[in-house]
């Protein structure tokens, strides 16, 4: 099953390739419907191609394997036969350098089988029929890549709604020409958008939905009345379900829609378990001014974990931001400019997500929340620094855990007085430490010159009157920090 964020290549239709004028191809034979489409072109001069064939082509030939009594038995039959047979799309015959012409009985037998017949002028090259086949394959696959883009930015723009999930609908059914209808639990219509389909077509939809809640399947497909129809799971066995019924159906629907399940899936936990008004009264309340720790209970845990995570390739967009918060089981997500913040619960245990570097930081209450965050962003640079996917802040208790944390404390701001002013000599001190010493993967973890981070400690060593190379100092300096 392809990616549903990438669509697949999409096919060309033949018409587009005999508009071509620098091809000059000229269909004499077969249908002539524009819906005819094409995958791929392929050369051969078998006398049956069919073993050869995956289906969609366009088979070009110059009719080398064409014996000379052909046209008065059944070989031209038997030849196009196969071709139908493998599902072969259209046959291309050039006239050049074998024949003049197309022969007669391969136009007649192309017109008795419904194979469409396309002449290749001697100016002509296969090779050049295939390039313009990938041409226009490319012009396809990117005009189909910007659509999905766009329709993900709509999607999320209507999630953010005062009325989201009709919102989402709405798109969903502009984008893909259609019907969108979101299922409850127990099979009956909770909001829908789009074009009214017949009887028939809105039966068979509901139909589709039961049999996803009734089989535990994520996904079904089925077609009613020249209607394609799909039907998405929303969440696990929540019982809520997108269906979709859309007249065509284009290589990127299924990424449109994708998209829009995820965002449902969101939208109708928060439904199902009450979660969003508690999180809006939770809001409400912060910016009134009460403590977090009188709101925390709104969202239904004692202890949170903070996540930070930096996707691989791009800036985090909404769209990612919701499916990685969706996949770490949280709703709570956060997007900045290069970064992405998730509170999750702290007995979910976040997994490593392909795509995405994370840094964890350990469980806490309210009001350790900020110093947690610190924790998950210093976690996130040690990832990135390391090439790892996850890093966990405090994966082990070490023996500095046995002192008692306000002795710790004022040890730590007693070593570290002379740089506890300077921000970014104690963060590059810490990550220069955490990382052994590398002054390129400690750049690497700030986004500074490694120079700049040798000035730095040096300037550190400077104030603090130590010997960065001694270990016994490292090991004081790193218990001062850790606790600072």
């Amino acid at each position: 099953m392809p990616d549903p964020a990438v669509p697949p290549t999409p096919p060309v239709p033949l018409a587009a390739l005999l508009a071509r004028e620098d091809l000059a191809l000229r269909q004499i034979a077969g249908p002539s419907d524009t819906g005819i489409v094409i995958h791929w072109a392929h050369t051969s001069e078998m006398a049956d191609p069919y073993p050869y064939l995956l289906g969609g082509e366009l088979l070009l030939t110059a009719g080398v394997h064409i014996p000379e009594a052909a046209g008065s038995g059944t070989y031209f039959d038997d030849y196009v036969s196969r071709i139908v047979a493998a599902g072969g799309a259209a046959l291309g015959f050039g006239v050049a350098p074998v024949h003049d012409t197309v022969p007669r009985a391969l136009v007649a037998a192309c017109e008795a089988y419904d194979l469409p017949l396309v002449e290749v002028p001697p100016q002509t090259t296969f090779s050049g029929v295939a390039r313009a086949v990938w041409q226009l394959m490319a012009q396809a696959r990117l005009a189909e890549l910007r659509r999905v883009s766009e329709a993900q930015q709509s999607l999320a723009a209507a999630a953010a709604r005062p009325d989201p999930v009709p919102a989402v609908l709405r798109q969903l059914a502009q984008r893909v020409g259609g019907r969108a209808v979101l299922y409850g639990p127990e099979g009956a219509e909770i909001s829908a958008a789009g074009r009214q389909p017949a009887d028939e077509v809105r039966m068979a939809l509901a139909e589709l939905a039961r049999v996803v809640t009734s089989r535990s399947s994520t996904t079904a497909s089925d077609t009613a009345a020249d209607t394609h129809l799909a039907a998405y799971a929303l969440g696990v066995d929540r019982g809520f379900v997108l269906g979709v019924a859309a007249p065509g159906r284009e290589p990127g629907d299924q990424a449109i829609a994708s998209v829009a399940a995820v965002l449902l899936s969101l939208l109708t936990g928060e439904h199902q378990s009450g979660t969003g008004a508690a999180r809006s009264s939770a809001l409400v309340r912060l910016l009134l001014g009460a403590p977090a720790e009188e709101v925390a209970p709104l969202l239904g845990a004692e202890a949170w974990l903070v996540v930070h995570a930096r996707p691989e390739t791009q800036a985090p967009d909404p769209v990612a931001a919701s499916a990685l918060g969706a996949a770490l089981g949280s709703p709570l997500v956060d997007v900045a400019r290069d970064v992405v913040r998730v509170l999750v619960p702290a007995d979910r245990e976040p997994a490593p997500q392909p795509g995405w570097t994370l840094g964890v930081s350990a469980p806490a209450a309210p009001p350790a929340w900020p110093a947690a965050d610190t924790q998950a962003a210093r976690a996130l640079a040690r990832a990135r620094a390391t090439r790892t996917h996850l890093v966990r802040h405090g994966e082990r208790a070490g023996l500095g855990d046995l002192v008692p944390p306000e002795e710790a404390a004022a040890h730590a701001r007693t070593v570290l007085a002379p740089i506890a002013d300077t921000p970014a000599l104690t963060e590059t001190l810490r990550t220069w430490l955490s990382l052994h010493g590398s002054w390129d993967r400690t750049a690497v973890a700030l986004a500074v010159h490694r120079n700049t981070v040798r000035q730095r400690v040096a300037r550190c060593a400077a104030l603090l009157g130590t010997d960065l190379d001694d270990p016994d100092v490292r090991m004081e300096l790193w218990f001062a920090l850790r606790r600072q």
